[in-house]
């Protein structure tokens, strides 16, 4: 029974605060296309190019570079030092994108370091405890889901600091970055910086959501587990 009403609890923290934040993934991938301003950003260097300048603009040129135009998403991976830039050159929000993903190299490498490491740790601790309720050997399984729950609230404390400081900073950075270049008129860059000022409003509170909705679904998977096994 205590199960039932945990899951209960976590299904409907999934669809209130979705509805509180607005969360909608369609409406993010509409704002993201606009051909007024992908054509403004057109004139801007290639995306390797520009994450070189970047990353030479904030002084860390040892991050290595490598694009996959077979990947949507574009990240930076701690443990190697590494930024994948994915298939994002015919969008103006590449500029952004590629200041967030090099904003992220420079942030605290203890707390990048810590991010990968207890990441996949909180992930293998999670297969680990729904195997063993599955096979009926985890012994008083109420105390670990408590600690999972310690566990997320730890996991999304530190990967909403790091997303959160890279995309509210990425908009400032990107804005410098085109007005140092003079490729764009002060009106062209405006304009730009709205459509990042769209995408951030929409975006943020997105990401947020989305770690929080990522914990309760694992939540809510333990407490099935728990009330059927």
């Amino acid at each position: 029974m205590d199960f039932l009403i945990i899951g209960a609890i976590a299904f409907i923290g999934i669809v209130v605060l979705a509805y509180v934040f607005d969360y909608s993934r369609k409406e993010l991938k509409h704002i993201g296309k606009n051909e007024e301003l992908d054509a403004l950003a057109k004139i801007y260097p290639s995306n390797q190019e520009m994450c070189q300048e970047f990353l030479k603009k904030l002084e860390n040129e040892g991050v290595q570079i490598e694009e996959n135009q077979g990947a949507e998403a574009s990240l930076y991976i701690a443990i190697t030092n590494k930024i994948l830039i994915g298939n994002i050159q015919k969008s103006y929000t590449r500029i952004q994108t590629i200041a967030h993903e090099c904003l992220h190299s420079i942030q605290s490498r203890k707390l990048l370091l810590f991010n990968f490491v207890f990441s996949n740790l909180y992930l293998i601790y999670f297969l680990i405890i729904c195997g063993m309720m599955i096979f009926k050997v985890l012994p008083n399984k109420i105390m670990f889901l408590a600690i999972f729950l310690i566990l997320s609230m730890i996991y999304y404390m530190v990967r909403v600091f790091l997303e959160n400081d890279a995309m509210i900073k990425a908009r400032y950075l990107a804005k410098e970055y085109m007005e140092e270049k003079k490729l764009s008129s002060p009106e062209e860059i405006k304009k730009l910086v709205a459509g990042f000022d769209k995408i951030n409003d929409v975006g943020i509170k997105c990401i947020n959501y989305l770690f929080f909705m990522q914990i309760m679904v694992k939540v809510l998977i333990i407490a099935i587990l728990g009330f059927v096994f």
